[in-house]
């Protein structure tokens, strides 16, 4: 009796395996016939100019067909976090507009209309896109009594507390450091590199806490931080440099610990935080160390590999995720640097965004943060003359928001993809066509594809069997929704 039960129970598993099987082969063969062609080109005044089109039987392409083959069968990582950073420079600008201004740059960021941005990162004391120098601490105070984050109270936390009142329950916040007050450090100077003296790597550690409790007293929960910005960088700005082995030690000994201990075992800590050219010499190197790997949840990186531009490292990237898997992986910061007001327009800023953001989403990584938000006429502020471009840079002068190339090459992914969509498997068979595509929670696919050429197109999306036919304008990126 007992023996017909399990076989009984055994059948009942395998028929409902079946036929949870069949359902979803029959979502996917029976596939929306009709998408969404969403389309930005470099010689056509429209963006995200919208047409339609049909699904067609195509069961096997030749190698004279152009193609974007898409299979979502296959389905990679989880993608949590698309957006920008709110730094000094970012709010300073932004509160020197009209409030119409400020609402229109909220609403292009963060609203539903806009880029949908849903992860904003910010800094702890200043950086260079700060117009001074600034910590939250009286000098040579171990204890930390003085901490008092006033200096911020004037424009970051109003303007990241709007962003997060816009985005809602999925906002998501982190910080980063780019250096520890001089006192702390072995060149007595928050700039030009320098190290953390040993002898307070625990009030830095402590620093860090502080920093989260005074923000989340002020109803900005933090979901992370980075160890340190750009730690192998020794900048004429604030900097301040750790070896793998030391941020290992710093984390391992004294930053994990302290979180835990103040009850911020969810707060997500990201290492590295640099260019992807040592992204895995660091991560095996920092992770190799047990306690640093039990408390470091991600890795970060930036684009600047400065010999490399040509050909970006996306390979270390993805490397270091098969290397590990338990870990996810972050884009913390780019942006294209020495700004000049007249090449605002430069289609090539946009370009820059599109490779960069396919092929490192396609190399493995969940989140994506570009740099500062906004930027005045000049670049800035910025207190060494770093100048820079961003999505939106805001004339101060006349009030007047100008979208470079970036913002649209931006939301041609961040629009669409929402929090929790899968990347999919997604191949091309030209150089010149470059592809990524993901499968959003509610099963809609958005496939997004860019002709880095200077000639128009055609080529066909690929799935399943079927084809839509697509032409894309020289200079284009496409996003196809179904």
């Amino acid at each position: 009796m007992i023996q017909k039960t399990i076989i009984m129970k055994t059948k009942t598993a395998i028929m409902l395996s079946l036929f949870a099987f069949s359902v979803g082969f029959a979502q996917h063969k029976n596939m929306a016939k009709e998408a969404r062609i969403y389309t930005t080109a470099k010689n056509q005044t429209e963006k995200f100019a919208l047409t339609k089109a049909n699904f067609q039987n195509f069961p096997q392409p030749t190698e004279r067909d152009i193609c974007v083959f898409v299979d979502p069968d296959f389905k990679y990582q989880k993608i949590t976090g698309i957006g920008g950073a709110i730094t000094d420079a970012s709010a300073e600008t932004f509160y020197k507009l009209p409030k119409d201004k400020q609402q229109e740059i909220i609403n292009a960021y963060f609203g539903e209309n806009g880029l949908n941005y849903n992860l904003v990162r910010t800094n702890m004391n200043s950086c260079d896109f700060s117009s001074d120098s600034y910590t939250y601490v009286q000098e040579n105070d171990k204890e930390l009594k003085t901490f008092n984050i006033q200096h911020d109270e004037k424009y970051k936390i109003p303007m990241i507390k709007w962003a997060q009142k816009t985005i809602g329950k999925d906002f998501k916040f982190y910080f980063s450091p780019w250096s520890p007050p001089a006192w702390m450090k072995d060149n007595n100077d928050m700039l030009h590199g320098g190290k953390l003296k040993k002898e307070y790597y625990q009030s830095w550690a402590n620093y860090y806490v502080k920093f989260i409790k005074e923000y989340e007293k002020r109803g900005m929960p933090v979901w992370g931080l980075s160890v340190q910005n750009e730690p192998m960088a020794t900048q004429i700005w604030e900097s301040c440099i750790y070896t793998a082995e030391e941020e290992a030690e710093f984390l391992g000994k004294n930053l994990g610990p302290t979180l835990w201990k103040n009850g911020y075992k969810d707060k997500k800590v990201i290492i590295w935080d640099h260019n992807r050219d040592l992204i895995y010499q660091r991560a095996t190197t920092t992770l190799a160390d047990q306690l640093a790997n039990k408390y470091a949840n991600g890795i970060g990186f930036h684009w600047y590999e400065t010999w490399t531009k040509s050909q970006p490292m996306f390979n270390n990237v993805e490397e270091t995720r098969r290397a590990f898997p338990d870990k996810f992986l972050i884009f913390t910061e780019g942006c294209v640097e020495k700004f000049n007001f007249k090449e605002i327009y430069d289609w090539r800023l946009g370009e820059l965004y599109g490779k960069n953001m396919i092929n490192d989403f396609n190399s493995g990584i969940s989140m994506w943060t570009d740099w500062n938000i906004l930027l005045d006429e000049a670049g800035g502020p910025n207190h060494v003359g770093n100048f820079c471009f961003a999505p939106i840079i805001a004339d101060t002068r006349t009030g007047e928001l100008h979208y470079t190339s970036e913002y649209y090459y931006i939301g041609h992914i961040s629009k669409f993809v929402k929090n929790n969509a899968r990347r999919m498997g997604t191949t091309t068979n030209r150089d010149h066509i470059i592809s990524t595509s993901f499968i959003n929670e509610n099963g809609e696919m958005v496939v997004v594809v860019m002709n880095t050429s200077s000639e128009e197109s055609k080529y066909n999306l690929w799935i399943e069997g079927k084809s839509l036919q697509v032409v894309s304008p020289a200079n284009s990126i496409q996003t196809v929704v179904f």
